[in-house]
């Protein structure tokens, strides 16, 4: 639809042009659009297909520890490794999880691990512990209120995975 606001000599028409303007504007604006329309049969063929699709999926093997195994390879297997043990024992401390880790087939000597309590004996908010892999890269791995995250990141210039004070893993 084409509109022509044609000039006037007098006030009259840039009121009348003006007020039509704002009300295709605001017009166009409330507009709402028709909302989408699915058949009930096509979700259900898809909720069904998916369905099928994720119960014949063959679930992929647990991880397992390997010195040669690529450092998102042994995330999973990091990741693995603490998480059964935060399943089995949800209260695990650093020396819990480093425990774990080492008896999973990663050294002591490569791992580093944060305090279980304050200066003043207070549970922390979490514990960070860390596995220097291959040379060149952490697996860093948190453990607190909120759960349990990992990631990998190179090896930091210090040579160390984790910033700030650790504690000895001397047992």
């Amino acid at each position: 639809m084409v509109f022509r606001i044609q000039r006037s000599r007098g006030t009259g028409g840039a009121v009348a042009g003006l007020t039509l303007l704002v009300l295709l504007v605001t017009t166009a604006c409330t507009t709402q659009a028709p909302e989408p329309t699915t058949s009930p049969s096509a979700s259900q063929e898809s909720a069904t297909a998916t369905s099928t699709a994720e119960s014949t999926a063959t679930p992929k093997p647990a991880p397992s520890f390997s010195k040669t195994a690529s450092t998102a390879e042994a995330l999973r297997f990091f990741d693995s490794v603490v998480k059964k043990k935060l399943d089995a024992d949800s209260g695990a401390q650093g020396r819990d999880i480093v425990d774990a880790l080492s008896s999973a087939g990663f050294s002591k000597k490569n791992m580093e691990v944060t305090a279980d309590s304050t200066s003043i004996g207070r549970q922390v908010d979490s514990i960070e512990v860390s596995v220097r892999w291959r040379g060149d890269d952490c697996l860093v791995g948190q453990i607190g209120q909120h759960g349990f995250a990992s990631t990998s990141s190179a090896v930091l210039k210090t040579g160390k995975c984790l910033i700030g004070t650790t504690r000895a893993i001397d047992w």
